[in-house]
């Protein structure tokens, strides 16, 4: 058995355990079985499911090839949304009086992310992690934050995984916090609060191009999950090779975070073009905003790029609305982006080509999926043990 670095994470359903009887263990089974599905379903790769403990999810990932630190924020931050939906979902379809459904809407999620050593060992057909860095994150289980901080529904970060990940900058917008356990000493810590995250994204209002005003459009299906193809365009390299720009610089980071306001600056000989994002929804689509190079001033125009699941792979649109600004400027624009479709679709197809190249290196398999009877134990053991 050899010594890997890498990630640990593990997702905890909390909150379930309210005076159940008998009676109610097969509906309080239901629910944490399905939830433990959402929780398994959003666990991509590069990581990789460990194995179930009762209401946790335990995965790992290896520090070769990982993702850029803001995706794997983005990757939690969107499992939590998802979890959330899925409660209020069960919140409004039932209409069961016992004590397991009137408590579904007490559930919530905490995220606990570490980077160490550690050897893995196979264990009754799933993944055993073993070091002292596995055992430190097991203890972050059990802390003071919602003591000393009041935040309820967290991710904790230890300070390892911030500085693996690349987030330092990220960090100020976190809540700086320490455990001390025996043996071990104080361990430095930073908590972002997912409720302030849900209250931020779920009814968040959306910028798009309205069907009437699409002008372009160009599809490649590319092999590569969403997940995966998401972070490749974080990386400026990348992206680059989607536009055929001789480079590209992302500017304006927010918190250390592409988003809203960030400027993708594509060169193309000696010009510069900038993109302004104007709407960022990880994962699904990324809206920009460009002055189209025509000589008439204030013409604008917008590009949207979104990402589907199509089968194990992508489906990957670039949609160019009809440009907007004086009549002259909008005339100009219209024919230059008719002209440059071709180019564009031309451009599209050498991404693909580019990105499943550099996929194919950088490719890691999951472990073996874990079957719903593994599921519905964890959840049974869960329950028993509330």
């Amino acid at each position: 058995m050899s010594t890997q670095h890498g990630y640990f994470l593990i997702a905890d359903i909390t909150g379930y355990t309210q005076y159940l009887s008998t009676s109610e263990l097969d509906h309080a089974q239901q629910t944490l079985t399905a939830l433990l599905n959402l929780l398994i379903g959003h666990t991509k790769p590069p990581l990789i499911i460990s194995r179930l403990a009762g209401d946790a999810v335990i995965s790992y990932a290896l520090e070769d090839n990982f993702l850029q630190g803001q995706t794997f924020v983005e990757l939690l931050e969107d499992t939590y949304v998802s979890f959330r939906r899925a409660v209020d979902l069960m919140v409004r379809n039932t209409t069961c009086p016992c004590n397991a459904c009137r408590n579904i809407g007490s559930l919530d999620l905490k995220f606990f992310v570490h980077y160490g050593m550690f050897g893995v060992q196979k264990l009754d057909g799933h993944d055993e992690l073993i070091g002292s860095d596995v055992n430190l994150i097991h203890r972050l289980l059990k802390n003071t934050v919602k003591e000393q901080t009041g935040i309820a529904a967290y991710t904790l970060y230890s300070s390892a995984a911030i500085q693996q990940l690349g987030l330092d900058e990220a960090a100020a917008q976190l809540v700086a916090h320490a455990e001390s356990y025996e043996h071990l000493g104080a361990v430095q810590c930073w908590v972002q609060d997912m409720h302030a995250v849900w209250d931020r994204k779920h009814l968040a209002a959306q910028i798009s191009i309205p069907a009437r005003r699409v002008l372009e459009t160009a599809t490649i299906e590319v092999d590569v999950p969403r997940e995966q193809l998401w972070d490749y365009l974080l990386q400026a390299e990348h992206f680059n090779a989607m536009l055929a720009a001789t480079k590209v610089e992302i500017v304006g980071r927010v918190g250390g975070r592409i988003g809203t306001g960030t400027v993708y600056e594509c060169y193309h000989g000696g010009g510069v073009a900038p993109q302004l994002v104007l709407e960022w929804q990880p994962f699904e689509r990324m809206l920009f905003q460009f002055d189209a190079p025509v000589p008439v001033r204030g013409t604008r125009a917008m590009w949207e790029l979104r990402l589907e699941p199509s089968g194990d792979g992508t489906r990957a649109t670039q949609t160019f609305s009809k440009p907007t600004g004086p009549i002259l400027g909008r005339f100009f624009a219209t024919k230059m982006l008719r002209m440059l479709a071709a180019k564009v679709r031309s451009d599209m197809a050498s991404f693909k080509t580019h990105i499943e190249a550099v996929h194919g290196r950088n490719q890691v398999t999951n472990a073996v999926a874990i079957s719903s009877d593994t599921i519905a134990a964890a959840a049974r053991e869960s329950l028993a043990t509330a």
